[in-house]
């Protein structure tokens, strides 16, 4: 028998209560945060979608791991571990432990590049778009047209743009491209996978200019799933083996573990080439610690490892991307504009169409953010003109390609009654969408701006019945 319900395939073996509040209390929560969902309190906040990095719940054998960590400074038997099953993933000869992504991207990225380069992407995120652009290089998407059309249907919307790759790479000229970036699932592009047909054709470019071709692998193993069941030709292997593969054709990855190695702090470097790997290896020893922990304890590496292994569980991976897609879907067929297909992390909001009336300089996508949080205590994050808009010369936006919020789901987090819960919600916004208004920036930084930006709520008659 074939059952419609979508199971967890775990057992709750420990709970953490949830604070609820009222929607009197969550308006001044918001209104002390800015109008900023990352400046909330954890306590003041129900269903926390903010973010599916380092959120994930850790099974009992990793929480096993935890207490049988090595903390030796050098050559601990949890780092071993982390070392062999990073190698045995990614094919790579170097390994370099980090303490999360953000801080495997300002390694390689500040050795690669520098005033002059070019980075190409499909899409950069957030933390990789500033390390690149604080190292003074220039980060350019390049994703497939078909990417910026949150409605349209399509298996691998995350690809890249392999002739306008090639032009790119022929008008900067080789030497000066710091690197093709494969960021696998597209996050930016609303969580969407990239084939292996793609990967294959991005690398033999790069081999063809002799530019190196790094994998942004935090969601491989999520990606891997969307090829076993969209791509001709792998419907026999395993997870394992197409992530394997997929980094067979790239020259190094890094890696924030915090989303598909299952745990709470972590990530890696990984690298072919002796000459990166040493010039990186100094560099981390400076500013994360010892080549063998690098700002990670030994219980950290030992739960790691683990979760390398669980991630690629087929149960798991089942339930991971069939639950997400349940809540994507049903949104869907509710009327609220969603990002097609469903990605594997997140369900993402077309807040541009949900909201016409609101025009993008006043952020629609923070204001559906904030509507959730207020309505129903959910937290999100907008992926729009906050998060990537910038300034022309006259002060004026340059938006966005899309207006997105993200919902990112935590790894064996929450149950079926928490996505119902959510749900009811939508129902709820999509009632009184017209009566939303937009927001405006009262103090930013220069960087990562949607982390501490400050925000006013828009006073205007530009409501709708």
């Amino acid at each position: 028998m074939k059952h419609k319900t979508i199971i967890e395939p775990f057992k709750i073996k420990m709970v953490e209560p949830i604070k609820m509040s009222s929607e009197e209390e969550r308006i001044e929560y918001l209104k002390k945060a800015n109008y900023n969902t990352f400046l909330l309190k954890s306590d003041e906040v129900i269903i926390d979608f903010l973010t599916d990095s380092g959120t994930s719940a850790m099974s009992a054998e990793q929480w096993g791991g935890i207490m049988i960590g090595d903390e030796s400074y050098a050559g601990s038997r949890s780092w071993l571990k982390m070392e062999a099953a990073v190698k045995n993933l990614t094919g790579h000869e170097y390994v370099l432990p980090t303490h999360q992504g953000r801080a495997a991207e300002r390694i390689i990225y500040g050795y690669l590049g520098g005033k002059g380069k070019t980075f190409i992407s499909n899409t950069h995120f957030d933390t990789t778009r500033a390390n690149i652009e604080f190292s003074g290089a220039e980060a350019l998407d390049i994703a497939i047209p078909e990417s910026n059309d949150p409605s349209l249907i399509h298996p691998f919307k995350g690809n890249i743009d392999t002739q306008r790759l090639e032009e790119l790479i022929n008008e900067k000229g080789a030497e000066n491209i710091g690197a093709v970036i494969l960021t696998v699932t597209n996050n930016s592009g609303g969580g969407q996978p990239v084939s292996m047909k793609n990967t294959r054709e991005v690398s033999a470019i790069c081999k063809k200019y002799g530019v190196l071709l790094l994998l942004d692998s935090c969601r491989v193993a999520e990606n891997a799933y969307f090829i076993k069941h969209r791509e001709e030709g792998f419907e026999n292997k395993t997870y394992e083996e197409i992530a394997q593969e997929m980094f067979s054709y790239t020259d190094g990855s890094a890696m924030s573990s915090k989303k598909d190695a299952l745990v709470n702090m972590g990530g890696f470097l990984s690298l072919r080439d002796k000459k990166i790997a040493d010039a990186c290896t100094n560099l981390l020893i400076i500013t994360e610690g010892f080549a063998t922990y690098g700002g990670l304890s030994g219980r950290d590496m030992e739960a790691l490892a683990i979760g390398l292994k669980e991630v690629f569980d087929p149960s798991y991976l089942e339930y991971r991307i069939k639950s997400t897609a349940y809540l994507g879907n049903k949104l869907h067929e509710m009327g609220v504009p969603v990002m097609l297909p469903i990605g594997g992390h997140a369900v993402y909001i077309d807040a541009k169409k949900l909201y016409p009336h609101i025009p993008v300089n006043e952020y629609p996508g923070q204001a559906l953010a904030c509507e959730l949080y207020t309505k129903a205590g959910i937290r999100t994050v907008e992926i729009g003109s906050v998060m990537f808009g910038k300034y022309d010369e006259n002060g004026e936006l340059i938006p966005a390609p899309m207006e997105l919020v993200r919902l990112a789901i935590p790894r064996r987090v929450y149950t079926q009654s928490h996505i119902e819960y959510v749900i009811e919600t939508f129902d709820e916004i999509l009632k009184t969408k017209g009566q939303t208004v937009g927001v405006k920036i009262v103090e930013e930084p220069e960087f990562l701006r949607h982390f501490t930006a400050k925000f006013e709520k828009v006073e205007t008659d530009n409501v709708v019945a």
